[in-house]
C-alpha cells in the first residue's frame, strides 16, 4: 500500500527544534517498513491544531484523494485533529472516497477489519460527544432566555415599528394580519428581511415581552 505521512508540531519554536517532528517521521517510517508500505512522502506543518489553515495536511488529503497514494498516516491522533468529532468525520470521509486512514497511537488502520474495528469504537464515542456537546447548548441556551437574554441575532428593528407592532397585537390584530400589513408598507424586518410572516410578529413580541421582563427585574434589585 502506498501512504502518504503527515506530521505537525503546534509552534514556530518546535518546528526550528525538529525535536517533535523527527520523532513523529521516526514513527512514520518505522511503522511503515514493519508493515512492508510504500512511503510516497511526508508532509509537514507547524500549526496550532485550532488553526484552519494546514497546507501540509491539505497536500496529504490531495495525494490520497487523487490516487496518489492509497492511505495516511499519522503518529498520533492529536496531531491530525482538534478533536475525536473531527476525527471521525475525516474517517467517514475516507470510508467514502476509499482511502485508508491510520493513526498509529490508537491502532486506527481503517485498511484492516482489527483497525477499522477500533475506528468504528472511535465514531461511536465522536458521536457520544457530539449529543453531549448539543444538549451543553440547548441547557445553556435555555437558562439564557429564561433569563430574559437574547439568544440569537440581534435585531436592528426600528423601536418604533415594535411599538407599533405592540400596539396592533394588544388592539387584537392576528398576527397575519399584521405581518400583511407591514409587507404592504415595503417596512423591513429586524434582520434586514423584505418579508414578514406571522412566525416573525410573534418573535418581535416575545422579544419585547422578555425585554420588559428584564426590565422590571433590574428596577426590582435596584429598588
Amino acid at each position: 500500500m502506498r501512504v502518504v505521512g503527515y506530521i505537525r508540531v503546534s509552534t514556530e519554536e518546535q518546528g526550528e527544534s525538529g525535536a517533535g517532528l523527527d520523532a513523529q517521521r521516526a514513527a512514520i517510517e518505522q511503522a511503515v517498513a514493519t508493515r512492508g508500505w510504500q512511503l510516497v512522502r511526508i508532509e509537514r506543518d507547524v500549526a496550532s491544531g485550532k488553526n484552519t489553515k494546514r497546507p501540509g495536511l491539505t497536500e496529504a488529503l490531495v495525494a490520497v484523494e487523487s490516487g496518489a497514494a492509497d492511505g495516511l498516516v499519522v503518529a498520533k491522533l492529536d496531531r491530525l485533529s482538534r478533536s475525536l468529532v473531527d476525527f471521525a468525520s475525516l474517517m467517514e470521509r475516507s470510508r467514502r472516497r476509499g482511502w485508508s486512514l491510520v493513526a498509529l497511537d490508537l491502532g486506527v488502520d481503517t485498511s484492516t477489519p482489527q483497525g477499522e474495528m477500533m475506528a468504528a469504537v472511535l465514531a461511536t464515542f465522536a458521536q457520544f460527544e457530539r449529543r453531549l456537546i448539543g444538549q451543553r447548548t440547548r441547557e445553556a441556551l435555555a437558562i439564557k432566555r429564561a433569563q430574559g437574554v437574547h439568544t440569537g441575532r440581534r435585531s436592528t428593528l426600528d423601536p418604533a415599528v415594535r411599538g407599533r407592532v405592540r400596539r396592533m397585537a394588544a388592539a387584537g390584530t392576528s398576527l397575519a394580519a399584521i405581518a400583511r400589513t407591514l409587507n404592504a408598507e415595503c417596512v423591513p424586518t429586524g434582520q434586514g428581511g423584505k418579508c414578514w410572516y406571522p412566525s416573525s410578529v410573534g418573535v418581535v413580541l416575545r422579544l419585547t415581552e422578555a425585554e420588559d421582563c428584564a426590565r422590571v427585574a433590574t428596577r426590582g434589585r435596584l429598588g
